[in-house]
Order: C-alpha cells, then structure tokens, then sequence
C-alpha cells in the first residue's frame, strides 16, 4: 500500500489541515460488496424499476411492496462489512481538528466503521419517519408488520431516505455546504460527481481556496478541475494516504 503513488504535496497539505470535508459515494460502498441503487433491482425486483419503487407516489399507491423492497436492501447491507476506505477515513477523523465526513450513501457503514460527524444527505436504509407528518422517528414497535406504523399517529411510517422528486434535508444540505466552503482540504470519494446538488460541493470547495482531491476508479466530470485526481480504489488509496501522513495505522 504504501508504494501507491501519493503526491507528497497532498501529505504535507493533509499533515497540516484543520479543516477537512470529505464526500462519499457508492464507490467506496462497492468496494464492500454493497450494490449500487440499480444494481439492487436482481432476483424477485428486476422487474421493477427504482423509479417505481423510490417515490412518494409509489408509496402511496403500495406501501407494502416498497417496504419489502427497503428491507431486503437492509438485508443486504447487513451481509456487508466496514472496508479499509471506511476505517482510513475514521482515523483521519480522530487526526483533524475540524472534520466533516458527507455521504450520498444510505447504508450506514460510515457508522458502523466508527466515524461520528456524518451528514447523510440521502437518509438512511435503517431509520423512518411518519409519512403524514414528515417526523423521524427514534424506534418503532417491533412486530413484522409492514408497513410499519408510526408510534404517535398510528399512520404509516416510511424509509427515512431520499426518494426521486425530493428536496435533500435542508439543514444537512446547509452544513454540507458550510463545511465545503470553509474546509483547506476537501475529498470527493467514490463519486460520479453527476448527482447534484452534492456535485456542487467540491466546487463550493474550489471556489473558497480549498485544495480539491479526487478519488475513483475511473475519471469524473470533476477531474478536470480538481488539484489532484487519484485514480484507484479508494480502500487502497485512503489507507496509503494516511499511512504516509501519520504512519500505519494502529
């Protein structure tokens, strides 16, 4: 890992930061076996389309069959662990003063690897919130019923995630882009840099001063304009990174 080819520029840029925002996306939950949101339409839902399924119109026309859909993609994140990406970014965290981690993802991992200050823009596969009342709810009466029913209301509960259609939570949006906009370093991980407004943050990041890097496996719309592109996994490169910033991780 550590022959993998880091600009030593980048090690001393991170060496020094403060302050540090990082965006992830499916990528770096590829790289644990996590299937895309369109690779997740196989077996019994290759039939369905995810714009059929993620939606509040679908929902509301069959709430059962979309919450058979989110709880056998829970059960498949289940069967996936934390990967060496993951825990490189838990211990940049414990080494920067002001870090902020920002995910496109809903699986969870980042949390399950021990990182704390997480923005989920898209939500999360295993929290809910009432559909009448738009209200996350902490825990929900455990029985097999599905849909499940809000603890409160009575009214159906729903996955608390970002369907097609939808607005990105406001205040997780607005500290995303504060934390892109004051950040001296700033990571866009696993990423296609094609969904927006998540997209816009390394420019946010750019346009402020901050130093952009980039990592994926293959070139983004967003190469071209970054201070440094890595091409590569990011479960290679993130613990080569740190490992040639603060030595090997222990």
């Amino acid at each position: 890992m550590s022959e993998l080819p880091i600009p030593p520029e980048l090690i001393d840029r991170l060496r020094r930061a403060h302050r540090v925002a990082v965006l992830t996306g499916a990528g770096i939950s590829a790289e644990s076996g996590v299937p895309t949101f369109r690779e997740a339409q196989t077996g019994l839902w290759a039939r369905y389309n995810p714009e059929e399924l993620a939606t509040p119109d679908a929902f509301q026309r069959n709430p059962k069959l979309v919450w058979e859909w989110y709880t056998w993609r829970q059960q498949r994140v289940r069967q996936a662990e934390p990967n060496a990406g993951h825990r490189a970014l838990v211990e940049m965290e414990q080494r920067i003063a002001e870090f902020t981690l920002i995910t496109q993802n809903v699986d969870g991992l980042h949390r399950r690897a021990g990182s704390h200050q997480i923005l989920e823009l898209h939500g999360n596969l295993f929290r809910a919130k009432c559909f009448s009342e738009d209200r996350p709810v902490e825990s929900w009466p455990d029985s097999e019923e599905i849909p499940p029913r809000c603890p409160r209301c009575g009214g159906l509960l729903r996955p608390d995630v970002v369907w097609f259609g939808e607005m990105l939570p406001a205040a997780t949006l607005r500290a995303a882009e504060h934390a892109a906009a004051t950040a001296e370093l700033f990571f866009s991980i696993g990423t296609s840099a094609l969904v927006y407004p998540a997209a816009d943050l390394p420019f946010a990041a750019l346009n402020a001063g901050a130093t952009v890097v980039e990592i994926n496996p293959q070139p983004t719309p967003l190469s071209p304009h970054v201070t440094f592109s890595l091409n590569g996994a990011a479960g290679q490169i993130l613990p080569a990174l740190i490992a040639a910033a603060w030595g090997p991780a222990t």
